[in-house]
Formats: structure tokens, C-alpha cells, sequence
């Protein structure tokens, strides 16, 4: 008997959590058939992995690579940090339903919550679809190189039955809740794995108005559970009104998280949300998961998502500085492509940029801005040596000074990060600690030119277990597999077993690093992003075909739809 593939020799860790072992995985039309010490059938093609990891590929559930796509069928920069299966729609926004013109209108909303650009979600989208089935028959017509689900979101289900009405603070009335709960049950029993919502007012606009949903009153969200109640299957996740960037108090909290629980326990289902801990409320993290297990025991089923880093704000030429108060600083970062450069060599511009930085308040504490090394994994614990206060201090300079020849030496590529989210390593690991927690919360494809956290996965491994041993491998790798599969019902999926899909990660850990971070033009628009590059991933496979082949793309589409 010859089979498609055997990967030889490997540590198998299979995403359960149990103690890995030395063996073989033959893999036969995208499906693992057979897992040994050793396997004697030939194969078309074999893999040595002696001295290496095999893991299940990793899943990714919080995601906004809807648009991207379009135009970026492999989804990166995830698929060079072993993810091979992603759920996206998250946080109510999504492309479907929509009218056909409503689509200037729908892809705002993505803009507005998610910071993609509206050029980048108009041109990347190709938009054949009206209903969310029709956008589901799409997305199986897409080649793609991951495996995708999606969620169907309140927000552009409430733009298509309420139209410009939805914005606002009205509720909506009886016959509106029978569409928005006619809509989700179409959208489920197409195969959407379950709905998102946004309850934080994200973004409000100059006229008052709100993200569609964020306002919903309980008969609303009350109409959703009872929809996902008469599926088999499904799952809410919320960007839940928790605080974080604004002063909410102890009372909005326990709110909200009573009408998570009330919600998951009237659906039947799970509900997901974000959780991070924020330095001007040190004890929000606590209270969740706090009322999150006295929930529980009464029978809902909550499972925050957490982030195994920070959500780090990143400086770099082409972006932003941390001097951005000043006008010049401003000009600077307007200029067209190549040109920036050329202003920082001039002496005239670095003379009136230093100048006027003197004379302004940065935007950031700059004890609380990091230079960026190769090899950093962008994670907790910067030592203060790092800081650009104190790399000024050492070079015996002033920050804009420094900034501005760190910039020069690089060549414009220097990077420097600012903490926001999950800023200590204390509350990360008391969160990953629970097992009510999820890991998640990448926002792979959103905030493109502000963050870019989807190398939490090699970060987790290489800095977390590797360099610090806080967890056991078999622990880490079962974080990033089997337990946001189970969480989202992706069958076959974040295991390693006979039976299961063919999705596999053979990994270097000695060789594990996360790249620096690079803006790259390339949306459709002409508009940028950050991206990340790893090393020490050998191989990703999906569905049994090579995707990833030491870093670079082998071409390979063989995503499905989850």
C-alpha cells in the first residue's frame, strides 16, 4: 500500500494534552490514517522530522480576515506562524448579509470597528453574494490556503433589516426582531458556526451613532438565543462591554456578564468574548473570571479569550511616532513613499523635527516605548534598558534625536512597540492558567497598521514554553489546537489522531523565532499593513498538502471551508 504522505520520526504531540511520543503519520487524501512507531507503507513523498515537533496545525477563532482573502487567499501573516485553520466574522461585522447598495455602507462598518481600510474591504471583497448563504457558496468557490468558518454578524444582519436605522439608538421593533432572527436562523442552517456581536461603542461618529447592535435590547439578543437554541450547534462571541479602554465600573461589568450568562444558558450554546487585563482597572481580569465560574455553575457556558502577549501599539516610519503632537512629525508621516527617508537625511528636517518634539508632550509615556531587536517576540518583561528613554539617555540625546538616528541606521526600518493590553506577565499567566480561558484574540487581519499579534503562536512556544518552561509543550500546543476546536465545533480539526484532517505543523523549537515587523504595501488599495515572518516551521500542511515549505508559500490552496 502507498500512501499521499509520511511525516517520520517526529515527537508527536496531538493536541489533547497527552505526553508525546516518537513515531510516523501517514496521511492519505487529506485524512491522517495511520499514526505508529513506525509505519512500513511507502508514500509518495516522506518527511523527516527526527528532532522536530509534529503538532495538529493551530486555530486561530478570533479573526477579520474576511476581506483580506480576497486578495491574500493564504491569510497572512498567520500561515507562516502554523495556523491552518481560522473562524472569522467576528465582533458583529462581517460582509453578508447585504444588499447589493449597501455595500459601501457595510464595508464602513468593517473601517469603523476594525480599522482595514475601506479601499482595502471594497476592492479585496469580490461581493457576489446577498444573503449569507449566498456569501457561504462564495467563500466555497474561493480557493484559499486555510481552512475558514465563519460567523454571521449582528451588525450587518441589523444594517439589512433596518437599513440606516440600525445606527441609531431606537430599538428595534417587533417585525425587525422576527427579520434579524429569520436572517441568523438562514445564515446557521447554511453552515455559519454561530454569531458575533459588538456590545462596546466602538468608534462613535460625530452624529451620535453607534455600532448596529451595540444598543440591542434584551428582547433582541433574547430572539438570537432562541434561533441558535433550535441548532445542534453554535456559538456566540461578543466584543463584550467590559472595560478596558474606558472607566466602566464593577455594576456595567457585572451587567454585561449576566447577560452573557443568561444568553448562553437560554441558546444551550457557548459564548466567547475578550478578556485582557488593562493597567487602569488591575483587577477587571479578576472580577470576569470571577463571575465567569460562579456563571457556570449555574449552567451557562462563558469562555473568555485572552491574547499570550501583549497588544502592543507599533511605531514605525511608515505608520505613526510617538511624536505625532507635532506638525512637522505629522508632515513627515504624510510624505509619499521613499520620501521620508530623504526628509530624515536633511538637516534642516531633522533640525526643526528634534525642535519641535522638545516642545511637545509625546503621545506615549516613552519609558513605555521599546526598540525592537531581532528575535524579540514582542512579548512581556522589556528589560528598561530598552525603552527610548533610556536608549536616549544612553547615547546622550533626546528621544526625537535618538529615534530619528535609530531610524537612519536601519534604514527606515526600526520599530518600536507601546504595550496597551495584557501588559504583565502576572496577569497573562493567571489567565492561561484557568481552563476556563480560551487563547485567542489575534484580530489576524484587523488593524493593520497599528498591531500585528498574530505571532502569538510562535511566541507562545518559543518564549512562554521554550525560553521560560511556564508550560509543558503537550499543555501550549493543546491551547492552540484541540481546545479553540472544540470551543467552535470544527470536528476533525486541532487533533492528531486516525480519522482526524490532515492538518500538521513540523516544528524546529530550538529554531523558533518571530520576525520583526515589516510594513508591506500590499492591500488593493495601495494602503499597508505590518507583517511577521517566523522561522523554525519546517512545514505547515493542510489537508494533507504542503502549504508552507521553510517559510515560503509552495502555492497551494487547499483550504476548505469549516
Amino acid at each position: 500500500m502507498s500512501v499521499d504522505l509520511i511525516v517520520r520520526n517526529g515527537s508527536i504531540i496531538d493536541g489533547t494534552g497527552n505526553p508525546s511520543k516518537s513515531g510516523d503519520i501517514a496521511i492519505q487524501r487529506g485524512f491522517v490514517v495511520a499514526i505508529g512507531e513506525r509505519i512500513d507503507e511507502s508514500a509518495v513523498r516522506e518527511i523527516d522530522a527526527e528532532g522536530r515537533l509534529v503538532t495538529p496545525g493551530f486555530v486561530d477563532v478570533h479573526t477579520h480576515l474576511d476581506a483580506q482573502l480576497g486578495w491574500d487567499p493564504h491569510g497572512a501573516p498567520g500561515c507562516w506562524h502554523g495556523i491552518t485553520s481560522v473562524v472569522m466574522g467576528n465582533c458583529g461585522v462581517t460582509l453578508a448579509p447585504c444588499r447589493p447598495g449597501d455595500r459601501a455602507a457595510v464595508a464602513a462598518l468593517i473601517e469603523r470597528a476594525e480599522s482595514i481600510p475601506l479601499g482595502a474591504v471594497l476592492d479585496g471583497a469580490t461581493w457576489e453574494w446577498e444573503t449569507f448563504p449566498d456569501y457561504l457558496a462564495s467563500l466555497d468557490r474561493t480557493p484559499v490556503g486555510i481552512n475558514v468558518g465563519v460567523l454571521i454578524g449582528h451588525a450587518a444582519v441589523r444594517r439589512y433589516v433596518m437599513g440606516d436605522r440600525a445606527t441609531r439608538t431606537e430599538p428595534a421593533g417587533l417585525a425587525d426582531v422576527a427579520s434579524i432572527a429569520a436572517v441568523i436562523d438562514e445564515a446557521l442552517t447554511a453552515g455559519a458556526l454561530g454569531v458575533s456581536t459588538a456590545r462596546t461603542v466602538l468608534a462613535g461618529r460625530d452624529d451620535g451613532r453607534t455600532m448596529p447592535g451595540a444598543r440591542a435590547g434584551i428582547d433582541e439578543l433574547d430572539a438570537i438565543a432562541d434561533v441558535m437554541r433550535r441548532h445542534r450547534r453554535a456559538i456566540l462571541g461578543s466584543a463584550a462591554r467590559l472595560g478596558g479602554w474606558s472607566t466602566d465600573d464593577a455594576a456595567m461589568v457585572t451587567q454585561e456578564m449576566a447577560w452573557m450568562a443568561d444568553v448562553s444558558r437560554r441558546s444551550g450554546h457557548p459564548m466567547t468574548f475578550g478578556l485582557a487585563s488593562a493597567d487602569h482597572d488591575p483587577d477587571l481580569h479578576h472580577l470576569v473570571l470571577d463571575l465567569t465560574r460562579r456563571a457556570n455553575l449555574q449552567g451557562a457556558r462563558l469562555r473568555p479569550q485572552t491574547t499570550a502577549r501583549p497588544t502592543n501599539l507599533l511605531f514605525g516610519l511608515e505608520t505613526r511616532s510617538p511624536f505625532d503632537r507635532c506638525s512637522s512629525w505629522r508632515e513627515l508621516r504624510s510624505l509619499p513613499n521613499g520620501r521620508k527617508l530623504v526628509a530624515l537625511r536633511d538637516p534642516g528636517w531633522r533640525t526643526r523635527l528634534i525642535e519641535e518634539a522638545d516642545r511637545f508632550e509625546p503621545t506615549v509615556n516613552l519609558a513605555e516605548v521599546f526598540i525592537v531587536a531581532a528575535g524579540d517576540t514582542l512579548t512581556t518583561d522589556w528589560p528598561s534598558s530598552k525603552s527610548l528613554a533610556a536608549v536616549a539617555a544612553t547615547r546622550g540625546v533626546c528621544p526625537a534625536w535618538a529615534y530619528i538616528e535609530m531610524l537612519l541606521e536601519t534604514d527606515g526600518r526600526l520599530i518600536a512597540v507601546h504595550p496597551l493590553l495584557n501588559r504583565e506577565s502576572e496577569a497573562i499567566v493567571e489567565m492561561l492558567d484557568d481552563p476556563v480561558v480560551a487563547l485567542g484574540l489575534s484580530d489576524a487581519g484587523a488593524h493593520l497598521d497599528r498591531t500585528s499579534e498574530v505571532a502569538q503562536t510562535t511566541a507562545l512556544l518559543a518564549d512562554w514554553v521554550r525560553d521560560r518552561n511556564r508550560w509543558p509543550i503537550e499543555e501550549a500546543v493543546r491551547r492552540l489546537t484541540s481546545d479553540p476546536a472544540e470551543l467552535f465545533g470544527l470536528d476533525g480539526r486541532g487533533v492528531l489522531a486516525v480519522g482526524a484532517r490532515a492538518d500538521l505543523n513540523v516544528i524546529d523549537l530550538d529554531a523558533l523565532t518571530v520576525g520583526l515587523p515589516e510594513f508591506v504595501r500590499d492591500l488593493p488599495d495601495g494602503g499597508g499593513r505590518y507583517l511577521q515572518r517566523s522561522q523554525g516551521y519546517d512545514y505547515t500542511i493542510v489537508n494533507g498538502e504542503i502549504s508552507i515549505d521553510h517559510g515560503a508559500s509552495t502555492g497551494v490552496l487547499a483550504g476548505q471551508r469549516l
